[in-house]
């Protein structure tokens, strides 16, 4: 058995349950450290808490920045360059000490800055598993010229968190040809949970939506033009609205909600989307305007046929319930993806390879 050291990005839960599924899945007997910060942090200490073969660490890590309940792209960036310039030096001498102290016999990361330079220093083999990497490794063709631009831009960013990678692999619900030079990434789906995996999916005479906790009060508000009942995730437990029930984070019954949901009224998060797409779910993306990766996810999944998008700030009452009049196509397609979206059987694949090469 090994000792393995993984970081990860704190923003939002897509990154920790991609982590989450991977540690489960393992094989037994692995010693296991992990590294994050944010939402991850709080997600990963109560999935895994103290005394057991998997410890969590808290780090320093890289947020969004929202003004008015809008990503603000600028104050992102000024974030991202002011962690790079005084954070993160001192956070690769720490963890320095901490994978040498641990013993690590190889890391992992997902989109995480830190851990592949103290790796680098330590000569401990790196395989980098995340969503992230589409950007560079993806030909991205299909997409307007303002996104494959953004992508292109964003794709530096990409390159800088996860430099020397002995093996790269790339998680996402979509999976178009490779850019040249590129032909030795592994394409895998989502990492899926057991509890999904197992799921059945049902028709049901409801809705479910995730929404991030920046979300608009007008978007909200649109979800009651349905016609059906919305069960709402994401934004806390608190008093019915209409038709909506707002519902605090409850693993097991947000899949029992998803399996048995006529459809999926959510952010544009990759994780998510290969979820509902393994239950069969047609889907109502809702990017933000400013976040192109949400608007790259949403517009390859218009292309698979399975759902449609409309920007966060601009939905309607009038918008959902035409997506919801007008299901039964995307839902014809998205029932071909039902049961092929997990790529976790892949990425331990990957794993026992570059453990065995020790």
């Amino acid at each position: 058995m090994a000792r393995i050291a993984i970081s990860l990005c704190g923003e939002g839960r897509g990154h920790a349950t991609r982590v989450a599924t991977l540690v489960e899945r393992l094989p037994p007997g692995h010693e296991i450290l992990i590294f994050t910060s944010a939402d991850a942090l709080e997600m990963l200490t109560r999935r895994f808490p103290p005394g057991g073969s998997v410890g969590v660490r808290e780090i320093s890590g890289i947020l969004f920045q929202y003004t008015d309940g809008r990503l603000d792209v600028p104050r992102s960036i000024a974030a991202g360059l002011d962690y790079q310039a005084r954070h993160l030096g001192p956070l690769v001498d720490r963890l320095v000490e901490d994978v040498a102290a641990f013993g690590a016999d190889l890391a992992v990361t997902d989109f995480e800055p830190a851990l592949p330079r103290a790796c680098a220093r330590l000569g401990i083999p790196l395989v980098s598993v995340d969503h992230q990497h589409f950007l560079m490794a993806y030909d991205l063709g299909i997409l307007p010229w303002t996104l494959q631009w953004h992508a292109w831009f964003m794709s530096h960013a990409v390159w800088l968190y996860s430099v020397g990678a002995a093996d790269t692999v790339v998680s996402a619900f979509f999976r178009p040809p490779l850019k040249p030079g590129w032909e030795h990434v592994v394409q895998i789906g989502p990492l899926l949970r057991p509890e999904i995996v197992a799921a059945t999916p049902r028709d049901g005479d409801y809705l479910v939506s995730y929404l991030r906790r920046h979300t608009p009060d007008s978007a909200v508000d649109a979800l009651a033009g349905a016609g059906l009942p919305v069960r709402v995730y994401g934004l806390g437990a608190r008093e019915p609205i209409g038709p909506l029930s707002f519902h605090a984070i409850d693993e097991r019954r947000f899949i029992d909600d998803l399996a048995g949901c006529r459809a999926l009224v959510s952010a544009a998060g990759n994780q998510l989307i290969g979820e509902a797409l393994h239950l069969g779910k047609p889907m109502l993306l809702l990017p933000e305007k400013a976040h192109a990766e949400q608007l790259i996810n949403s517009h390859f999944l218009v292309a698979m046929g399975a759902g449609d998008f409309c920007h966060l700030e601009g939905v309607s009452r009038q918008r959902v319930g035409e997506f919801v009049a007008g299901v039964a196509p995307y839902a014809a397609a998205a029932a071909g993806y039902r049961g092929r979206m997990d790529g976790t059987p892949a990425v331990l694949g990957v794993i026992d390879r570059r453990l065995a090469a020790r």
